[in-house]
C-alpha cells in the first residue's frame, strides 16, 4: 500500500519569547508550542491528507491565536477536502473564523496569520498558501519552489523582507485573501518541504537543498532546525518534511 510520511517539529527560535506558529499533519496539531525532536507520523494513501504550517504575524497581537484557530478549522475540514474549490472554501472559512474572533476583543484586533500547505489527495496533490509561509518540491532535480509569496520585492541588498501583502485575518477591512492553489501529480519518493519563514529567512534556498539532498525524514528536519539555529534563529522555526512512499 502507498503511504506518505510526515516528518515535523515546531520551535521558538533564539529570539521570540514564545512560538507563535502552529501545524497540522491530519487529525493532529501543534499550536504555539515546541517539539523536543523531529515527530513522524504515516497514512495511507488515499483520503485527503493535509499537511500545513500557519505563521501567527509578528508584530501583531495574538499571532498564536490566529495560527491555532487556521490549523484546528484545517485539521477538522481536512477530510472533506476534494479539490482546489473545496479547499479554497476551506481557507476562506479560515479568514472569517480568525476575524470574527477578533471582534469585540481589542487584544486581538488585526491578529492574523500566515498559512502554506499540501493536500494530498489519492491521484494528486494540492499547494496552497496565502503569505510567505512557503511550500517546495525537493526532487532529484534540487530544491523548488512551488508556493508563491505574498510579499513585496525586498529592498536592494537584502534577501528577504517581513512584509506581507495578504493574511488570514488581519480585520475585515484587510479584504478577502486570494490563496494561491496549484495541483501537480502524484509518484512514489515525492518529497515536498513545508515551512515557515523561520526557515527560509535565514537559510538560503541553496543550504536548505544541500541538507534535503544529504538526509531524509527525521535527521533532514533536525538538520534543517539545527543550521537554522547556527544561522541565529531570528524568528520561530516550523516545518514538515512530507514523503510519498510505496510498499
Amino acid at each position: 500500500m502507498a503511504y506518505i510520511a510526515v516528518t515535523a517539529l515546531s520551535h521558538a527560535g533564539l529570539v521570540r519569547e514564545h512560538n507563535e506558529d502552529s501545524l497540522v499533519v491530519g487529525p493532529w496539531t501543534l499550536c504555539a508550542t515546541v517539539t523536543d525532536s523531529p515527530q513522524t507520523l504515516v497514512f495511507p494513501l488515499g483520503r485527503p491528507l493535509v499537511v500545513a504550517v500557519a505563521d501567527g504575524l509578528g508584530g501583531q497581537p495574538a499571532g498564536e491565536v490566529a495560527s491555532a484557530l487556521v490549523a484546528r478549522r484545517l485539521s477538522a475540514l481536512g477530510p472533506t477536502l476534494t479539490g482546489p474549490d473545496t479547499l479554497r472554501d476551506a481557507l476562506d472559512v479560515c479568514d472569517y473564523e480568525v476575524n470574527t474572533a477578533a471582534e469585540g476583543h481589542p487584544e486581538l484586533f488585526t491578529m492574523a496569520t500566515t498559512v502554506a500547505g499540501v493536500l494530498v489527495l489519492a491521484e494528486s496533490l494540492l499547494v496552497f498558501n496565502v503569505g510567505d509561509s512557503r511550500v517546495y518540491a525537493a526532487g532529484p532535480d534540487g530544491l523548488r519552489r512551488v508556493s508563491v509569496d505574498d510579499s513585496p520585492p525586498p529592498e536592494p541588498g537584502r534577501r528577504t523582507t517581513s512584509a506581507v501583502t495578504q493574511t488570514l485575518g488581519g480585520s475585515r477591512a484587510s479584504g478577502t485573501p486570494v490563496p494561491h492553489v496549484s495541483a501537480s501529480g502524484l509518484a512514489a519518493g515525492d518529497r515536498y518541504l513545508v515551512c515557515s519563514d523561520g526557515l527560509t529567512d535565514p537559510l538560503p534556498d541553496e543550504e536548505i537543498d544541500a541538507v534535503l539532498r544529504a538526509h531524509d525524514d527525521g535527521r533532514a528536519a533536525f538538520e534543517l532546525w539545527k543550521a537554522a539555529i547556527a544561522a541565529g534563529g531570528p524568528d520561530n522555526i516550523t516545518l514538515a518534511l512530507v514523503r510519498i512512499g510505496a510498499t
